[in-house]
């Protein structure tokens, strides 16, 4: 249930970055409007992650879970009725209040059906419908775009999640916090919440987490470029029409991950038994195979080049994802997960927003071509993922200190 929730949830957030050259072309926006358009729903999205997960770890999650599936669907459906460069960046940043919710409530959630022996394989089968989404998502939005009008993604989207969150009310189990701890038992009392300052304590007192999180901030600088530019950096660069660019622009990295990230949580589920910073060891793995990968995406010429570099790309972030709340998990208690999962993606998404505006400004104000800029731009993406590795590197080591 949730791996739909979760898929409508990417192929809505996704459908715009794929339409940018229409917008570009229907109302002259240039690349810093487009990147702040981008930026406008990571930025409230990741802003509003706090508040949600302290409110998750008080409320049922499948009202946030759900509730919030509502809302964020008519706001995409919305997106079809702007014409303004503010109308996009107001129904981009309500996108993103309403999405903010949920991964705090689902991955909480899905931590009570899942212990730490299949808590990986868990979240990377989730997290396989976050790049089918994506996938979907870019795809659709452009091909509507270019076959009918760029508003009509945003009309199916829109009304499939209204019609999904509905059908889904009475189906979604609720279970007890910390239920997959106690043996799976549902008949175990709930434990009262934590005051906010406890929970705070429980999360940022471990010296991995901070590790972690910094960790997230620079992969997803470098993911959400990828979400945002691709398409358009195919369109201009390498000359594809919309749809395909669309297809093209998500399809190999974002699949190559989907395949790949079962069985990376499956390994990260069988390092994690033998050593604390397992989980996080394949993350790193996936870091460091994808630093070469991204400076050739950016620097290449030559699309079966630039395909096989998204495609290996797409292999190493699989890795990564794998383990992004499950690494974390291991270090916090069931009833702080919600809380944790929420400044997770606060410090993730609020510096990973900086990445479609610093390619939209590198491209615009550089010393070269547009296009040149932006290859330029994403090529210097791989000392970002330099950095991610040296920060997870520094997070298996902290796990290692404590549970020795």
């Amino acid at each position: 249930m949730l791996w739909f929730v979760c898929f409508l949830n990417y192929a809505d957030r996704q459908a715009i970055y794929s339409v940018f050259p229409k917008l570009q072309q229907e109302f002259g926006f240039d690349k810093v409007q487009l990147g702040l358009i981008g930026s406008a729903f990571m930025w409230v999205y990741a802003a509003g992650a706090p508040l949600a997960g302290i409110i998750c770890d008080r409320f049922r999650r499948k009202d946030l879970i759900l509730g919030g599936c509502l809302f964020w669907s008519f706001v995409t459906l919305a997106t079809g009725w702007c014409s303004k460069a503010w109308h996009f960046v107001t129904v981009r940043a309500l996108e993103g209040f309403g999405e903010t919710f949920y991964f705090p409530a689902s991955m909480s959630l899905t931590s009570d059906y899942h212990d730490r022996r299949t808590r990986s394989r868990a979240f990377a089968f989730h997290q396989s419908s976050v790049y089918i989404g994506t996938i979907i998502g870019s795809w659709a939005g452009a091909w509507f775009a270019e076959k009918y009008n760029w508003r009509v993604g945003f009309y199916l989207f829109g009304g499939a999640g209204m019609v999904l969150a509905l059908l889904l009310y009475g189906s979604l189990r609720e279970p007890a916090r910390g239920e997959a701890e106690s043996a799976g038992d549902s008949e175990t009392p709930a434990q009262p919440n934590l005051p906010v300052a406890e929970t705070l304590r429980i999360i940022l007192r471990q010296p991995d987490v901070p590790l972690l999180m910094l960790a997230f901030v620079a992969a997803n600088f470098v993911a959400t470029i990828f979400l945002a530019w691709t398409s358009t950096f195919l369109v201009e660069k390498f000359h594809f029409n919309l749809a395909a660019a669309g297809l093209s622009g998500t399809v190999y990295i974002h699949l190559a991950s989907a395949l790949v990230v079962p069985l990376a949580g499956f390994m990260a589920d069988k390092l994690s038994r033998r050593f604390g910073g397992g989980r996080i060891l394949v993350q790193m793995a996936g870091v460091i195979g994808g630093i070469p990968l991204i400076f050739i995406v950016g620097s290449t010429g030559d699309v079966t080049t630039l395909i096989a570099a998204m495609t290996g790309f797409g292999l190493c972030k699989g890795c990564y994802d794998s383990g992004i709340f499950a690494s974390l998990f291991d270090s916090v208690e069931p009833r702080a997960r919600g809380t944790a999962a929420g400044i997770m993606n606060t410090v993730g998404w609020g510096g990973g927003a900086l990445g479609p505006l610093f390619v939209g400004i590198a491209a615009k104000y550089g010393s070269s071509t547009e296009v040149e800029n932006m290859s330029k731009a994403i090529s210097w993406c791989a000392a970002v993922y330099l950095i991610a590795a040296v920060l997870l590197f520094a997070a298996v080591l902290a796990r290692s200190r404590k549970r020795a």
